[in-house]
């Protein structure tokens, strides 16, 4: 009896060890270094503050279109915009968390940061946009996204937006005089801050989601913004003179979390250096035709067009020249001199 026992024991020892190992053979796999990580998918969250229907918004909508096609899916890029997840005054420190990967602000915004970059504020410092992209896209760009890697964030690239125009509550802004007594808008900036003030205006400086809301509550009568801005956000309905003053550009840094940027390899960094070279050309033709759409389209709906002559510019530049000549003696004066040179070799 005891050797039938002994014997079913044994066979069922080996039956179970004919099902075991297999499996534990089939566990037992040696993995190329090298292949690591590639059917890991990264996701990008990315956010802004403009909606999807300005150069911005459209840009980042093709960033993330490219990215997920040349990474075959494997990064995919999540976008926040209108300021769901952080307005203008928060989202850099949700950057430097890691709270988001990437944020796009305004180069007025980058400022508050990286004193350095305010040289994009100084007004009719540029005459058109094809200056714009020739200066950032040369050592004057480099030397800005440098100045952003020494506070550990990776700077990608430039966006345009195009030139900023004055809108109006109740009559456009033609002379100096029409600024006097007014609340103005600006960005917090203090050489936007300093414009508006210069100019003879009250400085309000308020996150670029927040700007309805003063409109609604009339705490601000003028302020400065681009076609399409102006346009995606409704203001020419309660602001409805618009002068056409182009006395300064807007664009942003497109920024990313130096940790999370550190944290991909080499050829995910490729695709995404790619799919933001393309989409930087696409942004620069369609902020321009978006600007002149959405001139159209504001003219065609009743708003009153004011263009600045050149004899009025003048006195602008003139009233303004402090911001200049407080620029020059800071420690930041080098980079404004070699955007003068570059910009007389055109």
């Amino acid at each position: 009896m005891r050797t039938y026992l002994l014997s079913a024991i044994l066979l069922i020892i080996v039956a179970l060890g004919s099902f075991t190992l297999p499996r534990l053979t089939a566990q037992t796999t040696y993995t190329d270094a090298e292949q690591q990580g590639l059917n890991e998918r990264v996701t990008i969250h990315f956010s802004h503050v403009v909606a999807e229907n300005t150069p911005k918004g459209l840009a980042a909508l093709r960033f993330k279109k490219l990215v997920e096609q040349k990474s075959g899916g494997q990064i995919q890029v999540a976008l926040y915009p209108n300021g769901m997840l952080y307005n203008d005054k928060d989202e850099m420190a949700a950057l430097k968390r890691n709270d988001v990967q990437m944020i796009a602000p305004s180069y007025s915004k980058i400022s508050s940061e990286l004193p350095i970059w305010s040289v994009l504020d100084l007004p009719f410092l540029f005459e058109n946009e094809a200056d714009v992209k020739r200066i950032m896209a040369g050592p004057v760009g480099k030397t800005l996204l440098d100045a952003a890697e020494k506070r550990n964030i990776h700077g990608l690239g430039f966006w345009q937006n195009g030139f900023k125009q004055m809108i109006a509550k109740d009559k456009p802004i033609k002379t100096l005089a029409d600024f006097q007594g007014k609340r103005m808008r600006t960005m917090n900036s203090m050489m936007l801050k300093r414009q508006a003030q210069l100019l003879g205006a009250e400085a309000t400086a308020t996150s670029f989601d927040e700007v309805n809301l003063l409109l609604d509550h009339q705490t601000i009568d003028i302020q400065e913004n681009t076609l399409s801005n102006i346009y995606s956000k409704s203001f020419y309905k309660q602001e409805p003179y618009i002068t056409l003053s182009r006395h300064g550009i807007l664009g942003y840094g497109i920024l990313m979390n130096e940790s999370f940027w550190q944290s991909l390899s080499p050829n995910q960094q490729q695709i995404i250096e790619e799919a933001m070279i393309e989409t930087t050309r696409y942004n620069d033709q369609l902020a321009k035709e978006m600007n002149d759409e959405d001139y159209e389209h504001m003219k065609a709906y009743g708003t009153i067009f004011y263009t600045l002559p050149d004899r009025e510019v003048k006195k602008w530049q003139q009233k303004l020249q402090p911001l200049y000549d407080n620029f020059r003696v800071s420690e930041y004066q080098n980079i404004l001199e070699d955007i003068e040179k570059m910009l007389k070799q055109s």
